[in-house]
C-alpha cells in the first residue's frame, strides 16, 4: 500500500519563491510509494496545527518545506509520534538540514525522501519549548530578533546586522548550573546545540552529534573585532572549538540564569523567555528523513 506523505509549505521563509515546489514535488516524488499532498501554512503556528491533524490521521510522513523555523513548528507536533519527519531545505539558514547533509536543491532533497532512510534523533528543550537544532541567548538571540524584523532575509542581511550590532554590544552575565558545577561568567552568547551549526554552515559545535543523548554547551567570550575575520574562517572550517574565545561542555541538562530577561535564538526564532532558563535534551525523541 501507498503510504501517506504530506508536504508542509511556508511559503515567505527563506530568499527563494516557493512556486516550483509543486511541480518539482509532482515530477519527482516517487509515487509508486506515496499518496501526495501539499498544503501552505498561513500564519505562525499553522504548521503545528497541520501537523497534529496529519498525525491524528496516520499519515507517516510530514515534511517541511522551509527552514528552521518551520521545521522546529512541525517538529512540534511529531516528537513522541511514530511519524516520520522529512525536509526540503527552503529556509535562509538551514542549520538542521546542512548538519544532515540534505542537499538545498529541491529534486535532489526529494531524492533524498523518496528513498527513506529513518533514524531517531534527539530533541532539546528550554523552558519547555522545544528546538531541533539548536538555542541560544545572547548575542545569537539578539541578531535573530533583528532579522526578524527585516523586510529581506538571506545570508547578507544576517551578516548586515551582525556587523551592525557587534561593536556596540556588551557581553551579559550567566550563571550557569551544569554538571554538578557553578559558572559565572559574562558572555558574548551561549549556545546549546543538538546540531553542529547556527545554518549558513557555519559550525558553532564541530562534536556535536545529534543522537547522543548530549548537548554541546557553548560558552563565548567577546573577542575584538580585528580578530572576528580569524573566528569566522574557523566557523567555516569546524575548528571553533581551537579558538581561545570559546569554551565547550557536554550536558544534558542545565540551567542558565540571567537579571534581566534576554533574547532567545530557538532555531532561529527570537523569542524573551524568563531570567532562569532549564534546558533539557529529550533523546531519540524525533524520526527523521536522512541523506
Amino acid at each position: 500500500m501507498k503510504k501517506k506523505i504530506v508536504f508542509i509549505v511556508n511559503p515567505i521563509s527563506g530568499v527563494f519563491k516557493k512556486d516550483n515546489i509543486v511541480g518539482q514535488i509532482e515530477n519527482n516524488i516517487d509515487q509508486s510509494k506515496f499518496d501526495f499532498s501539499i498544503m501552505y501554512t498561513k500564519e505562525p503556528g499553522h504548521a503545528t496545527e497541520i501537523c497534529r491533524d496529519h498525525v491524528a490521521q496516520g499519515t507517516e510522513f510530514i515534511i517541511a518545506v522551509g527552514g528552521d523555523g518551520s521545521v522546529n513548528e512541525i517538529a512540534k507536533g511529531l516528537v513522541g509520534s511514530k511519524s516520520t519527519l522529512g525536509i526540503i531545505p527552503a529556509g535562509s539558514g538551514n542549520g538542521l538540514a546542512h548538519h544532515l547533509k540534505i542537499p538545498v536543491n529541491y529534486r535532489k532533497a526529494i531524492d533524498v525522501i523518496n528513498r527513506g532512510k529513518i533514524i531517531k534523533i534527539d530533541t532539546g528543550s528550554i523552558n519547555d519549548i522545544l528546538f531541533v537544532s539548536i538555542a541560544g541567548i545572547g548575542f545569537d538571540g539578539f541578531v535573530a530578533s533583528r532579522f526578524a524584523k527585516s523586510e529581506r532575509r538571506g545570508f547578507l542581511t544576517y551578516l548586515r546586522i551582525v556587523t551592525e550590532e557587534y561593536p556596540d554590544y556588551k557581553p551579559k552575565r550567566y550563571t550557569i548550573r551544569v554538571n554538578n558545577q557553578i559558572i559565572k561568567t559574562r558572555a558574548l552568547f551561549l549556545t546549546f546545540a543538538n546540531s553542529d551549526q547556527f545554518g549558513y554552515n557555519t559550525t558553532i559545535a564541530p562534536s556535536a552529534r545529534i543522537d547522543d543523548g548530549l548537548l554541546e554547551v557553548i560558552i563565548m567570550k567577546k573577542p575584538p573585532i580585528i580578530e572576528i575575520p580569524l573566528l569566522a574562517s574557523l566557523l567555516y572550517w569546524r575548528k571553533i572549538d581551537k579558538s581561545k574565545y570559546i569554551e565547550i561542555l557536554k550536558a544534558s541538562e542545565l540551567t542558565v540564569e540571567t537579571k534581566k530577561k534576554r533574547w532567545v535564538n530557538i532555531d532561529g526564532e527570537a523569542m524573551k523567555l524568563g531570567k532562569k532558563l532549564h534546558v533539557i535534551i529529550h533523546p531519540q525523541s524525533l524520526n527523521i528523513i536522512v541523506s
